[in-house]
């Protein structure tokens, strides 16, 4: 009885903690230096990103106009670098083709600092934005292989060292902006180009998974893509863009991550224009989703393994972005401190959807696609992010705000319902995968009361 009693205390404990997983992740050592490898290019992204307005506007000359037309064909670009990826990633090694966009990225950034002809600009940052939606792709593949029936702990350490790697980067942004001339910008801009080189050299010193062009199932998980391969019509030549099911799965899950464009640019802008929050606040949005994404990720993953509990927390997005959205809505008719309150307390909220979605998102992608097709399917299901940071916006800033409070309130709810069709969608292509019928299209002159009662649960 002691020993037991030791051993329950042992599992109290849980498992290791943000430091122990990453010194030993789901994977081992290749694991550790891909998580190493994006902490570096996150960091150097951070640096960009926090950077590239000002560079452009005050460096390049470029009105608001030209900014518009240049990130919008960025957007487009990221949108094709996706799919683009999971295609190749079938027929050539993930690390390859992983080292080719970061170096890639590499000569972009280098001819960024020469370029100042707008249509040839214009490219370069369209073919930027591209290699870097591929490398995100190619990520996720690859940690679908060497993690396997681990992934969803991997996703949340690789969101954790993102997140970290941004916070690093846009800290160094600032003493650059701080100094603000010329050779300064240039300077940043050579740090986010040196960040994909070191970053290439790290993915060069990992070991291709085995299956190349195949990802490895976890265990189980045979079963699930031969009925896949029969009942869904895919198998190891499928083509996702034939899928109308995986399909509709990719286009439900757009809206699933309008948490980034919340965050990014309605708080801030809400805040600005229809509240009597400070300005000053706007920072402490970052700050929220920086940490708790780092603190909190791997507890809120350990809460979601595997598909169902995916699905489930999907319908739990829907709920945490309305009431997110709802706050939205109150703060504009509150004094100063009641709006602040509203603002803070819808970020933690938008935080709290973008912790369920980075982990729901990733797991149903690989667990709705065929075992022998899962790259191809996965560079499809990485658009949903692509359109979104596209679309989001403009939504956001066309529609949504332009409506007032009542915007918000008829996003938040609309957002709730996608997210209970996709729960059920979801829920019913899992027990189609699994070889679990949701429903009998023949009526049966008697049912039994067992299989009522699954029926009825579905």
């Amino acid at each position: 009885m002691r020993r037991r009693g030791g051993e329950n205390r042992t599992a109290r404990r849980g498992a290791p903690g943000l430091i122990g997983q990453l010194r030993r992740p789901p994977g081992g050592r290749d694991a550790r230096i891909m998580l190493l490898a994006q902490l570096l290019d996150r960091a150097g992204t951070g640096v960009w990103a926090a950077a590239c307005v000002l560079y452009f506007t005050f460096v390049l000359g470029l009105d608001a106009g030209q900014l518009g037309l240049l990130f919008g064909a960025a957007g487009v670009a990221g949108i094709v670098g996706s799919p683009l990826a999971g295609h190749l990633a079938d027929r050539f090694p993930v690390r390859s083709l992983l080292i080719g966009c970061h170096l890639l990225r590499l000569g972009t950034l280098c001819a960024l600092l020469v370029v100042t002809e707008f249509g040839v600009l214009l490219a370069v940052v369209a073919v930027t934005h591209l290699g870097d939606r591929a490398a995100k792709t190619l990520e996720m593949l690859f940690a679908t292989r060497v993690a396997g029936e681990q992934r969803s702990t991997y996703q949340a350490l690789s969101r954790s060292s993102a997140n970290a790697g941004y916070a690093l980067g846009a800290g160094l942004a600032a003493i650059g902006l701080a100094v603000g001339t010329r050779g300064a910008y240039q300077v940043l801009i050579l740090a986010n180009a040196l960040s994909f080189l070191a970053a290439a050299v790290l993915v060069r010193r990992t070991r291709e998974p085995r299956g190349r062009g195949l990802l490895t199932a976890p265990p189980g998980d045979g079963a699930e893509g031969a009925a896949a391969e029969v009942d869904a019509g895919t198998g190891a030549g499928a083509s996702p863009w034939r899928d109308r099911r995986y399909l509709r799965f990719v286009l439900l899950d757009i809206p699933m991550n309008l948490d980034d464009s919340i965050l990014g640019v309605g708080l801030p802008l809400w805040l600005v224009t229809q509240t009597s929050a400070p300005h000053s606040l706007i920072p402490a949005f970052l700050v929220i989703n920086t940490v708790l994404v780092v603190v909190l990720q791997l507890r809120v993953s350990a809460k979601v393994q595997g598909p169902r509990r995916a699905a489930d927390a999907v319908a739990l997005y829907g709920l945490t972005t309305l009431l997110c959205c709802v706050l939205l809505a109150t703060a504009a008719a509150g004094g100063v401190w009641a709006a602040s309150a509203a603002l803070l307390a819808a970020a933690v909220l938008a935080t709290a959807a973008e912790l369920m979605r980075s982990v729901s998102s990733w797991e149903l992608a690989v667990s709705l696609a065929p075992r022998e097709a899962r790259a191809s399917y996965l560079g499809v299901a990485g658009m949903a992010q692509s359109v979104q940071k596209s679309a989001g916006p403009l939504l956001l800033t066309g529609a949504v705000m332009t409506a007032g409070p009542a915007g918000w309130l008829v996003l938040g709810a609309a957002v709730a319902g996608l997210s209970l069709v996709q729960r059920r969608a979801s829920l019913r292509r899992l027990d189609l995968l699994s070889g679990t019928p949701a429903s009998d299209p023949a009526p049966a002159p008697a049912p039994d009361p067992a299989s009522a009662s699954a029926s009825a649960s579905v």
